[in-house]
């Protein structure tokens, strides 16, 4: 999966963050977007719009998994990065 996340910044995904917004604001990949799993349907055009690959993330992979299935079942390109900081290693 690392080559994976890797690729997909090299490719310049963007990293979104489905975890609340207090625990984003305890720690987070830089530059990434925190978009609660719950709000996700209702933003699926903003979604889009972010570019062509996309990182999920949260703090275990559990909802970032979520989220990963969601959108691709939406016609997206997205990854579960898993824990935010399995992410946070490959970005500068």
């Amino acid at each position: 999966m690392n080559g994976k996340i890797q690729e997909y910044l090299n490719n310049g995904a963007v990293v979104i963050d489905v975890r609340t917004v207090g625990e984003f604001s305890m720690g987070n990949v830089d530059g990434s977007l925190n978009i609660v799993l719950d709000t996700i349907p209702a933003r699926i055009e903003e979604l889009k719009k972010l570019g062509d690959q996309l990182i999920a993330v949260c703090r275990s992979g559990a909802r970032s998994g979520t989220a990963a299935d969601f959108l691709c079942d939406q016609g997206l390109d997205v990854i579960n990065g898993g824990p935010w900081q399995n992410v946070a290693q490959f970005v500068k």
